[in-house]
């Protein structure tokens, strides 16, 4: 089945029935929380303490 196709009936069938106040409240904080690491990430960087030990593979060019 199309992927696409596929989210569109998983859509209409959350708009049939759509989900608790609290699982929504639940879905937007953890959409919260990985926007803002999203864009932690990117405008201020990694920190170290949360890196591997190893350090990346290098990238032929």
């Amino acid at each position: 089945m199309d992927p696409m196709i596929r989210w569109a009936m998983r859509l209409a069938q959350w708009f049939r029935n759509p989900p608790s106040r609290r699982h929504a409240i639940l879905m937007a904080v953890v959409l919260a929380c990985c926007v803002a690491l999203v864009l932690v990430e990117r405008f201020i960087g990694w920190p170290a303490w949360a890196t591997l030990g190893q350090p990346a593979p290098r990238m032929v060019r």
